[in-house]
């Protein structure tokens, strides 16, 4: 492959990985506003924490295992570029032949970072903010770097293995998805739990923080096409459509429910539809991104139904029932609608006469997913003999704000 710098593609991923960068704050943000007013500034500080904490991990050696050449049978990448040794304004063209490797250097990191912020929603108001610090970089390293390389490192094997993920739909939601899951169920619920009035505290704050996720998520998706060109632009298309179509989906669905539509409830249909698009982004056009929005609409809304009423499970937020089915969703569709007059770098699905598409896919979901499962409960048990994962239940009853960071978000 020859290499040439293109000014627009580089300008194109820089601005992409801003978009992303945005992202992570818009997930405290979005989070924020669906906890108690006691407990707001506690969970955007730990994006905030979690944004500065993978910035320096991905730099010294994240990046190096999630990227670097591959060292054992496709499950992990090297220490060749610790430090980012080697990587600079030259484009490696394994990953991307126009743009400086540094830029997509940075362009991944943003995905690395957000990624253990979609957890939190799971152990919203009751974790330790130090436990919270070192599980982040524990579970980024052990968890999110290697299934990054499995899904997208050269050597990788679920690259070799030919499963298609364009933007993130395992390696990003899938992981975090099941983690949150794990992570509510080893912490435990929160005082209270099923008794006392837990309803968003602000929820023009939780419409702010999600806006800014749909924004950002063009850059998400229209980014990994690593190039300005009819990719991103069918990228960015097929994510709105199916945003759209998955909000439209869950409010009249909860407005059928419920007997009301609310609010909460369009903006959360739409994180859900970005969610399932992610993987198809670069794959499918936007006839199937509307069918993958109505069922992650449909899919979701009533995971997150059946957690909260047949099951005592408080996952705070409802990560899994956001991220993790809409991202199994999201990768099985892909296996079935993918199409290579959309993109002639991947692979027929199961409509176009290729059903081993979705055999391929359903391999990589059960992977990562049994992987995330053990890995964050081991990460989770070691944590809760050495520093503990809760905070003491008066600092709970009194709020992490205070007792944690000693603020109030409210006067």
């Amino acid at each position: 492959m020859t290499m040439h710098l293109d000014s627009g593609d580089t300008a194109w991923v820089l601005v992409s990985a801003a978009l992303v960068m945005l992202m992570t704050p818009a997930v405290g943000l979005f989070y924020g506003g669906m906890v108690r007013k006691k407990n707001v500034l506690a969970i955007i500080m730990q994006s905030f924490i979690i944004l500065a904490i993978i910035s320096i991990q991905w730099v010294l050696f994240g990046y190096s295992l999630a990227f670097g050449p591959d060292k054992w049978h496709g499950l992990i990448g090297g220490l060749e570029w610790i430090g980012l040794n080697g990587i600079g304004a030259a484009p490696n063209p394994d990953y991307a032949a126009t743009i400086p490797a540094s830029v997509f250097m940075v362009f991944q990191a943003m995905f690395a970072i957000i990624t253990p912020a979609l957890i939190t929603g799971a152990f919203a108001d009751r974790m330790k903010f130090s436990t919270m610090m070192v599980f982040t970089v524990m579970w980024t390293t052990l968890v999110y770097d290697p299934v990054a390389h499995w899904v997208w490192g050269i050597g990788g094997w679920i690259r070799m293995l030919g499963a298609l993920d364009f933007a993130g739909g395992t390696v990003v939601h899938i992981t975090a998805g099941i983690s949150a899951f794990v992570a509510a169920i080893i912490i435990g619920k929160r005082l209270g739990y099923g008794n006392e009035n837990m309803a968003p505290h602000n929820v023009p704050m939780t419409i702010i923080g999600g806006v800014l996720l749909w924004f950002g998520w063009f850059g998400f998706n229209a980014g990994s096409a690593l190039a300005a060109n009819g990719l991103a632009a069918n990228a960015f298309i097929v994510t709105n459509t199916a945003a759209s179509a998955a909000a439209l989906t869950w409010t009249i669905i909860s407005w059928t429910h419920g007997g009301k539509p609310n609010a909460v409830g369009i903006i959360t249909g739409g994180v859900a539809g970005l969610v399932a698009i992610t993987p198809a982004s670069g794959f499918v056009g936007p006839v199937a991104a509307i069918i993958i929005g109505i069922g992650a609409g449909f899919f979701c809304y009533f995971a997150m139904h059946l957690r909260s009423k047949k099951t005592n499970i408080d996952d705070s937020l409802d990560v899994f029932a956001c991220h993790g089915v809409g991202g199994i969703w999201g990768a099985i569709a892909t296996g079935i609608f993918a199409s290579i007059a959309v993109n002639s770098a991947g692979t027929n699905g199961l409509i176009y006469g290729n059903p081993g598409l979705v055999v391929k896919q359903l391999t990589a979901i059960a992977a990562v997913l049994i992987y995330s499962l053990l890995m964050t409960a081991i990460i989770l048990k070691i944590l809760d003999a050495t520093l503990g994962l809760r905070v003491r239940d008066e600092h709970e009853v009194e709020g992490l704000d205070v007792s944690q960071h000693g603020e109030k978000a409210y006067l």
